[in-house]
């Protein structure tokens, strides 16, 4: 059995890695291309909205310019778990190649698009791809690497999420300017093309086949549930009021469908979200925690820049460049943490000192004020960039440590939606309390020149709103379970 299992690593050099061990030159080869289709979703979500204004230009259609967004982000939510499962039952590489592919023709299609109606559609598309490359870049990690030498590539994958969100707007706004918005998107696709390739001729992983029929009804409950959860989020103060007709009705008919989703998860015979998943202590918890980290994560990535413009005056690409501590913060830390969690074998403290740091970082950015000095804001966003290296990755190895090999698709895809659905509400948080604080605190009659106190005021009670969420975070940590990591 040993000469056998020696003999398969050999026909498959991306075959499982002991801890501690080298990499395979081809599974070192292969890392790049995983890492770059992660970082291509994740930047799509941040490129666009510097293109916008010139979007809209030429395609008109401003009444709508905010479903480009949001028809995006409700597909990458609502397919995520989905790509996830399907990894799990028929095979890792084929799922995943097919959700890169699905991106990349997304991507060539709203690079095409004729109107905004086309564009909005096409985005749909391209987030459909986008929901199986986030979590499937994850799985693929760990059914090549077993847990306990998973710490390594943490920093990778952090350093990865980071910099999207950071390089975002200034890397669309360069796009768009010197190519024109179309290659905000075809840019994807050559890039992706490569990766792809790559892919295809180096990633080796084995079939599979299973009599079992896909839970279709699942996952329609599932999807109908979070895009209801999204749009209430997107919708909720803005489009609409909190307390209107609308937003109340989706909101029922989300729960309606989540509820649902629950009780038949109960009953079908390959469930969608297996239970065998929730009857694990850390499994729940680390839901919790990948929530409240997308929801400090994106709030932050939100109001950060416009703290840096309205109340600093700042240019876009100057707020861009003092935010530079905090996905340095996270790539460094995250590094570290991976490296203390390879050699000990422990994840716990490095969670909890994730939850300490974000909920200083968090508490720290409240009190800024219009004459905070720029190195105490640099501290403040580095505090928060350790936080956040800490637990991006640290959750993700947590959760597939307590999954059975079957289950490592879902349960990656699990953390990655409760990350995504806690952006939305964090967003949504912290904007509603931005803007009620704005309106409480300027009354009818807004002195010029006082702006800038005005949106500081705003912005403490966003950042306050993280430091809670950073509380409960740091309280669900200490609740975890350190259950040894496999070495297999």
């Amino acid at each position: 059995m040993a000469a056998k299992g020696r003999m398969a690593d050999a026909r498959h050099p991306a075959g499982p890695v002991p801890p501690g061990a080298e990499l395979p030159g081809r599974l070192r080869l292969l890392l790049a291309p995983l890492l770059l289709v992660m970082l291509l979703s994740q930047l799509d979500n941040t490129i666009v909205g510097t293109a916008m204004p010139t979007v809209v230009g030429e395609l008109g259609g401003r009444e709508h310019m905010a479903w480009v967004v949001t028809a995006y982000t409700l597909a990458t939510a609502a397919a995520t778990p989905v790509w996830g499962r399907l990894g799990d039952m028929y095979g890792r590489k084929g799922v995943f190649m097919t959700a890169v592919a699905l991106f990349l023709a997304g991507s060539a299609l709203c690079g095409a698009a004729h109107d905004m109606g086309q564009l909005i559609a096409f985005r749909g598309v391209q987030g459909l791809g986008a929901g199986g490359l986030i979590s499937g870049t994850v799985a693929v990690i760990g059914e090549l690497v077993p847990p306990r030498g998973q710490g390594r590539y943490q920093g990778l994958v952090a350093g990865v999420v980071g910099t999207a969100m950071i390089a975002g707007p200034p890397v669309g706004g360069a796009v768009t300017d010197q190519f024109g918005w179309r290659w905000a998107f075809y840019v994807n696709v050559p890039l992706g093309a490569v990766a792809l390739a790559l892919i295809g001729a180096l990633l080796h992983l084995p079939a599979r086949r299973t009599k079992a029929r896909a839970d279709h009804l699942g996952a329609v409950l599932l999807m109908a549930g979070i895009t209801a959860v999204v749009l209430v989020t997107s919708w909720g103060g803005t489009t609409y009021a909190w307390d209107s007709a609308a937003v109340l009705a989706t909101a029922a008919a989300g729960a309606a469908c989540l509820a649902a989703f629950a009780f038949w998860q109960t009953r079908a015979a390959e469930p969608l979200v297996p239970p065998r998943l929730l009857r694990r202590r850390n499994f729940p918890l680390m839901a919790l925690i990948g929530f409240l980290t997308g929801f400090v994560l994106f709030g932050a990535a939100l109001f950060l820049p416009l703290y840096q413009q309205a109340v600093r005056g700042a240019s876009a690409t100057a707020s861009g460049l003092l935010l530079l501590p905090m996905p340095v913060a996270m790539t460094a830390v995250g590094v570290a943490a991976g490296r203390v969690v390879t050699v000990t074998g422990r994840y716990k403290p490095v969670l909890v000192a994730g939850g300490a740091l974000l909920l200083g970082g968090m508490a720290l950015l409240s009190r800024l004020t219009a004459d905070t000095s720029r190195i105490e804001v640099a501290l403040c966003v580095t505090v928060l960039g350790a936080g956040l290296g800490c637990l991006l990755q640290t959750v993700m190895l947590v959760s597939q440590n307590g999954a059975e090999r079957r289950d490592i698709g879902i349960a990656s895809a699990s953390v990655t939606l409760f990350r995504l659905l806690g952006s939305s509400v964090g967003v949504a948080v912290m904007g509603g309390l931005f803007n009620g604080r704005v309106r409480q605190t300027t009354g009818p009659d807004l002195r010029h020149g006082a702006a800038e106190q005005f949106a500081a005021a705003g912005l403490q009670a966003s950042f306050l709103a993280g430091a809670v969420a950073g509380a409960v975070l740091l309280v669900a940590a200490l609740l975890v379970e350190e259950v040894p990591l496999r070495r297999s």
